[in-house]
């Protein structure tokens, strides 16, 4: 359980480097996101939910 909780706060960790790094590409990012489709940002969660499961379970295997 413990190994989650890392996971997820460096995950947390990483994002918040990248909106100090670089805040205006993130405001366009951003945007650029919410004229998407939902269905579209669905499916592109589910497939890097997807590849980032396949390897960590490589990683750890």
């Amino acid at each position: 359980m413990s190994d989650l909780f890392t996971a997820l706060a460096l995950a947390v960790a990483l994002e918040g480097i990248v909106y100090a790094l670089f805040p205006d590409g993130m405001k366009r990012m951003m945007a650029i996101a919410m004229e998407q489709p939902s269905s579209t940002l669905r499916v592109a969660g589910l497939s890097l939910s997807t590849l980032a499961v396949g390897l960590v379970w490589l990683i750890r295997g």
